[in-house]
């Protein structure tokens, strides 16, 4: 076993995981950044999924931090890419053009840009990287971690890494289950919570479903078509009581009025209600962005409600029926590409897009599918303080009340309550007021030394569907890194930061005078109901 030690171990390198190791960094602290895949970014890149944004993106509200990964990526399109004139111009340059984003983007273009900003940090030694590597025990004394075993899966060898402070930036919370650290899975009950969207009766196994995302591009004329995979028949005609028909349809639910929605993959016009087609959903490079002689094609990131897993869960389930989940949400997004190039009804009547094709080098595996699954849920803290749908729901607050406000809070972030269908209901889609960060969110009720930097804080199984997306991940990240490095500073625990007035002024300086955070909207923002 090889075994290093350093001030600050984060465990998880999707984009939670890079905003802590690289602002623990910044203020001065060794750094040792692990992630699974051999890419950072997590839901950004090696699970393939555009950014899911607020309206206030471009905006001086966002995180400069955040904001610089953004640039970064505008501007490796404009220095590397055949722009055309009117593209390479545009402050606010789109590649994709995809309607859920203003920034929908190839995700290796965001591993680059990722790695460029870590650069500086791995050549000075304050941050080392280990890619490919996944955890497999957590080594506690009390309610102290004190170190955790992680498995290279190239080779095989155990690393062991001591460090002060421990950050789970991984994408289900695997250190909270492996250390023992009290935590949550599933949905909570409304006597619970109180929450208006809460279940009657609490069930651990309501969970979002999760997604195989991957990319295609179409070469009319062409035939592509993939080998029916096995479990075709199933997806083709297996339909969950909550679903209008078989997945494998361009019918599916709109979440929030919970009416049926049919949108194909192509459409020539809009038509009433369904404003846009799939294909422009989350299309990540759109042709005409590039000049014509730069053989650049469309490429489309298919995370659609078509390939959404739902059947059954990751957590609280042994890991023989977690690999079986995820081995069948690969089957159902290859069943949908399959349906999609042979059996789905076209505009002219048609059957079937045999020209759509897989991008491997796009996803950056040798299949095609993203190297990970999308994945929506996570094991949560037992928090000091939880976020509920009471603190920023507008139904739950009043629509004219704005979001809670929080004294100790470390950042902002806005997304709808959005959950995708589980094993036992539908979408629960519903407006959220722009909102803030707690810090009592971050600290878990026990332990005094690890900390989550992702889907893991403390949320509900509601408000989780706000506080999951990407940028409210930088945002915690960034925040938790600047904790620990405060804590270490200041030879202090992080929740005593919360519970003395003037430590916490002081790492509230820190977050807005030395890294540029904002921590309350203007109360115009707070206060606005978001139509999207």
């Amino acid at each position: 076993m090889i075994e290093r030690s350093t001030e600050v171990l984060v465990v998880g390198g999707g984009l939670g995981g890079v905003a802590a190791a690289l602002t623990a960094a910044r203020l001065g602290r060794r750094v040792v950044l692990t992630e699974e895949t051999d890419w950072l970014g997590g839901q950004l890149t090696s699970q393939l999924v555009p950014p899911d944004e607020h309206a206030w993106v471009e905006t001086d509200v966002v995180s400069p931090s955040y904001a610089a990964l953004r640039a970064g990526i505008r501007d490796y399109y404009r220095r590397h890419y055949p722009l055309t004139p009117e593209a390479a111009a545009d402050p606010v340059l789109n590649p994709g053009r995809g309607v859920v984003s203003r920034l929908c983007h190839e995700p290796r273009v965001a591993v680059a840009v990722l790695e460029a900003m870590l650069a500086p940090w791995r050549a000075s030694g304050a941050i080392e990287v280990l890619l490919e590597h996944v955890p497999t025990a957590v080594h506690t004394d009390g309610d102290v971690v004190e170190a955790v075993t992680l498995r290279d899966c190239r080779s095989g060898q155990e690393v062991l890494v001591t460090a002060p402070y421990v950050v789970d930036a991984t994408e289900l919370g695997d250190l909270l289950d492996l250390g023992d650290v009290e935590h949550v899975i599933g949905a909570e009950s409304a006597q619970e919570t109180g929450e208006l969207h809460a279940l009657d009766v609490a069930d651990p196994l309501d969970q979002q479903a999760v997604s195989w995302c991957f990319a295609l591009e179409h070469r009319p004329g062409e035939d592509h078509t993939i080998d029916r995979p096995a479990s075709y028949e199933h997806w083709a005609t297996h339909t969950a009581p909550f679903w209008p028909g078989p997945q494998l349809s361009w019918i599916d639910v709109e979440p929030v009025k919970l009416g049926l929605r049919d949108r194909p993959i192509f459409m020539s016009a809009p038509t009433p209600g369904v404003p846009f087609d799939l294909w422009t959903y989350r299309r990540i490079l759109s042709a005409d962005v590039f000049r014509p002689d730069s053989g650049i094609r469309d490429v489309s990131a298919v995370n659609w409600p078509q390939i959404d897993y739902w059947e059954n869960p990751l957590l609280g389930v042994d890991r023989a029926a977690r690999d079986a989940a995820l081995a069948a949400s690969r089957e159902l997004s290859l069943s949908f590409l399959h349906w999609m190039q042979t059996d789905a009804p076209r505009e002219d009547g048609g059957t079937g897009y045999p020209g759509l094709r897989l991008r491997p080098d796009v996803a950056g595996t040798a299949d095609g599918l993203a190297k990970a699954a999308y994945i929506r849920e996570s094991r949560r803290i037992r928090a000091e303080f939880t976020v509920l749908e009471q603190h920023v729901g507008t139904e739950a607050r009043g629509l004219d009340a704005g979001s809670e406000v929080f004294e100790d809070a470390v950042g902002i972030g806005h997304y709808r309550i959005d959950l995708h269908p589980s094993s036992s209901r539908t979408y629960v889609d519903v407006a959220s007021f722009p909102f803030q960060i707690p810090l009592g969110s971050l600290l878990p009720v026990r332990v005094e030394n690890l900390l989550p930097a992702c889907k893991n804080i403390g949320t509900t199984h509601i408000t989780n569907g706000a506080y999951r997306l990407h940028p409210v991940e930088w945002s915690i990240g960034e925040a938790v890194g600047a904790l620990v490095a405060y804590s270490l500073g200041r030879g202090i625990a992080p929740r005593k930061v919360r519970a003395d007035a003037a430590e916490l002024a002081a790492y509230h300086q820190l977050l807005t005078q030395t890294l540029g955070v904002t921590l309350q909207w203007p109360d115009d923002i707070r206060k606005t109901r978001p139509a999207y």
